[in-house]
């Protein structure tokens, strides 16, 4: 279209603007995402070389080779189930308030209420996610410092690490959506030829290999506790950790185009291609094993060393760090939208700072750095904690997947009453809905239960302290004021309004 005939026509609004307004909301954000980059993201955050490899030890003590094999194919099905659920939800409600929000519009009632806590749910599992896979991204880079230059392998220095890592994060963020957009392309091709290199170097360079039998079969329980079943439960936190943060494919559809569409898919194709490409990662680090215990201890880092040597094993790290950067940057990314939707409508404390767009790059900057302060705050306990990082691990796991199924669960209630997208399961809806909330539950169980025996103030898992204190003081804020006064997604204004509201950002723009 050339720009007299933009000029002439009487709607120059596309469907996902015009569905935006339905939906209660200006085009504030830029919408400049392809469907690709959507994915992206969510691919990104997803990140098997971040979560394999910075949770990988959590699988060789509780339940060693046969459960990381096993079990990633195992929940990597049933997340695949989650996604699905949540896809076909997302296609009826593209916007960047994402699970919050529909849990609002398909509550049969007391919507605000689902609402609130979905959002709560929502932004504490964010929060941890982006704390878990910035701390592990430190802690695996860690190693490869103290290789190159003695920087030593201390929680002080992690922390540090963790702390500079948070902040360049935001800064990128700063700079707009397409920069971010242009990273998360780059990202997926990192991810797919790094995990090939990967694999490809521990496939040919070590001199011994482990066998079919110990890769497929070898049961390890190193938790402390007497029971095999209960060490491998717990090791399932490896896979399903991982498998998190494909919500960010509908926290961005306010800046995708074809947004019902490409969303859905998003959530779905992240999943797909992240269980297909990390069990090949499992595998060929799992082949490569040299020393079981000092993998145990190591991780990662040390089964490279010990089956390339040092300089092809320091190379392995730094490919590895390269995808868990941008898997940080993403988090942060997902992470700020989800916090500029739910303060829009009013629900965190200061909403109105942290709602405010820079009109320049028209990006929550505001959120962007909450996002990255609240990750910081939740990580602290890992300057004295050991277990510090699985605790932030599971508390990500737990608060992410409630705030998933919570509307696939309302979704279910619905029945034939609820509008499909362009984007559905059709007959196929409530059977899967029913398996991903029946998933959920016995995952938010497992994952507040002690992972190492004997418990002492370095083995305490605080996870359910962390998730209590948030979901508490959202409880008592929800009772003695927020009911009174939250009523869920608001609309911003008439079509005129919204129109004022997107001229004036364009203006300025």
């Amino acid at each position: 279209m050339s720009i007299d005939e933009h000029k002439a026509s009487p709607d120059p609004m596309s469907d996902d603007e015009k569905r935006l307004h339905e939906l209660g909301y200006a085009q504030e954000l830029s919408r400049s995402m392809s469907g690709f980059s959507n994915f992206a993201v969510s691919f990104t955050i997803i990140s098997v070389l971040s979560g394999c490899l910075t949770s990988y030890t959590i699988g060789l003590k509780g339940g060693g080779p046969v459960v990381i094999t096993w079990g990633w194919l195992g929940v990597g099905a049933m997340t695949l189930l989650v996604a699905l659920a949540m896809a076909e939800v997302c296609s009826s409600y593209p916007t960047a308030g994402g699970l919050y929000y529909w849990a609002a519009k398909l509550a049969p009632s007391n919507g605000p209420a689902w609402s609130w806590f979905t959002g709560w749910f929502n932004f504490i599992g964010q929060v941890a996610v982006t704390a878990a896979i910035v701390y592990g991204s430190a802690a695996f880079l860690n190693p490869l410092l103290d290789l190159q230059f003695g920087y030593g392998v201390t929680l002080g220095h992690t922390f540090l690490l963790f702390a500079i890592l948070l902040v360049v994060h935001a800064l990128l963020n700063q700079f707009g959506v397409k920069l971010v957009s242009v990273l998360s392309s780059v990202s997926v091709w990192w991810h797919v030829l790094g995990v090939a290199f990967v694999v490809g170097v521990l496939a040919v360079k070590p001199s011994h290999h482990q066998s079919a039998g110990f890769v497929f079969g070898k049961f390890v329980n190193e938790t402390g506790w007497q029971y095999g079943a209960y060490a491998a439960l717990i090791g399932l936190l490896l896979s399903q950790y991982t498998l998190t943060g494909y919500d960010a494919s509908a926290h961005m559809t306010e800046e995708t185009h074809d947004a019902a569409r490409s969303g859905p898919k998003g959530i779905v194709n992240s999943v797909l291609i992240s269980v297909v490409a990390g069990w090949v990662l499992l595998l060929g680090v799992t082949f490569a094993i040299q020393d079981y215990g000092k993998a145990v201890e190591g991780g990662p880092a040390e089964i490279f060393i010990a089956a390339t040597g040092d300089t092809m094993g320091k190379l392995l790290i730094l490919v590895s760090f390269g995808a868990q950067f941008f898997c940080g940057m993403s988090s942060v990314t997902a992470n700020s939208r989800m916090i500029y939707a739910f303060s829009r409508d009013g629900a965190l404390p200061f909403s109105s700072f942290w709602h405010r767009i820079n009109k320049r790059s028209r990006t929550p900057t505001n959120a962007i750095w909450l996002a990255a302060g609240g990750a910081f705050v939740l990580a602290l306990p890992a300057i004295w904690n050991l277990t510090a990082y699985l605790a932030v691990t599971s508390v990500a796991v737990i608060g992410l997947y409630i705030a998933y199924v919570i509307p696939t669960f309302l979704r279910l209630r619905q029945g034939k009453d609820f509008k499909p997208g362009p984007w559905s399961l059709g007959r196929w809806s409530k059977p899967i809905g029913t398996l991903a909330v029946v998933w959920v539950v016995v995952i938010s169980i497992l994952f507040v239960l002690p992972p190492a025996k004997p418990i002492t103030k370095d083995t305490f898992n605080y996870s359910p302290i962390a998730i209590l204190v948030v979901l508490g003081g959202a409880g008592l804020w929800w009772m003695l004021s927020a009911r009174k006064w939250f009523t869920g997604p608001k609309v911003q204004g008439s079509a005129e309004e919204l129109a004022a509201i997107e001229q004036e950002l364009q203006s300025l723009g």
